[in-house]
């Protein structure tokens, strides 16, 4: 067993330098009311601050705060009240962990800018592959490492248009084309770090995510970082007939195919298991073995 397409890259977070020469996770820390798997949520400073600490003790490099849930059916969040949720997960997060790298979870160009002016740089993770016309130029603008969603069908409240949904017969050629020509854009608009997240899930049927998964090394041809998240996704607990809660166990095995495959980050609820899980790919794919 190897890990495929691996390659060193780094990423520049407002000078500070972070080394993805391994593979690195993303621990989640979702401060919603109704984010898919209930396990994930975090309200509270309490709560806030024990899920930070959490997933740096048990290996992440990245903490991601999502503060709006694009789960089918969730509810709309207001921009007011998305910035209000972020701004005290920002501070409760950057009290306990001062130097932690961060990712903010959104699609609005808005939030971005506010929470930048106030908390400094962060990874912008876009989960709409940039529907948000002015999303481009403000990561550019203010040098944060972007995170590109392959997303066809945006989200409820930042739809592509049209004509980006309409997808060819071919799935994995589609997928290459829409990150082809938005990566040509983030280039245009002077961005610098770039990092591809596939985007399991996002407007895919379930034959199709795992065709993804399975010829996810395809996307090296960009070279750049590669960001997975399956965690404890439909794609799992729907093939199994069981439950987000139930998932863990799916998370890990295809985390294993999405590191063999090349995977830079993995995007996960549960931190130490997606560790456990790096470190035995490590020692298979040491060369001692």
């Amino acid at each position: 067993m190897r890990m495929k397409g691996k390659q060193t890259y780094t990423l520049n977070i407002d000078g500070q330098l972070m080394q993805l020469s391994e593979p690195q996770i993303m621990g989640i820390l979702n401060v919603t009311p109704d984010s898919f798997y209930s396990g994930s949520r975090r309200q509270t400073e309490e709560e806030i601050a024990q899920r930070a600490c959490q997933i740096a003790e048990e290996g992440g490099a990245i903490i991601d705060i999502g503060a709006y849930s694009t789960r089918p059916g969730a509810s709309e969040v207001s921009e007011e009240e998305e910035l209000t949720r972020l701004r005290n997960a920002l501070t409760i997060v950057r009290r306990e962990l001062s130097s932690a790298i961060i990712s903010i979870d959104t699609f609005r160009a808005s939030i971005v800018e506010r929470m930048a002016d106030e908390f400094g740089a962060f990874i912008v993770n876009d989960v709409s592959g940039g529907a948000d016309p002015n999303m481009f130029k403000t990561v550019s603008r203010l040098g944060l490492p972007y995170i590109l969603t392959h997303s066809p069908l945006g989200t409820q409240s930042a739809p592509v248009s049209q004509a980006a949904q309409t997808e060819s017969s071919e799935f994995m050629p589609s997928v290459l084309l829409y990150l082809s020509q938005r990566i040509e854009a983030l280039l245009q608009a002077g961005q610098k770090d770039i990092i591809i997240d596939p985007g399991f899930g996002f407007g895919k049927t379930l034959d199709e995510n795992y065709q993804l998964l399975m010829q996810l090394d395809v996307l090296h041809t960009f070279e750049l970082p590669l960001l997975v998240g399956v965690s404890r996704k439909s794609m799992i607990y729907r093939l199994l007939g069981t439950t987000p809660a139930e998932a863990l166990n799916g998370t890990s095995v295809l985390n294993t195919l999405a590191l063999e495959r090349g995977a830079t980050l993995l995007r996960v609820h549960d931190v130490g298991a997606a560790n456990e899980v790096i470190k035995i790919v490590r020692q298979c794919s040491s060369p001692s073995v």
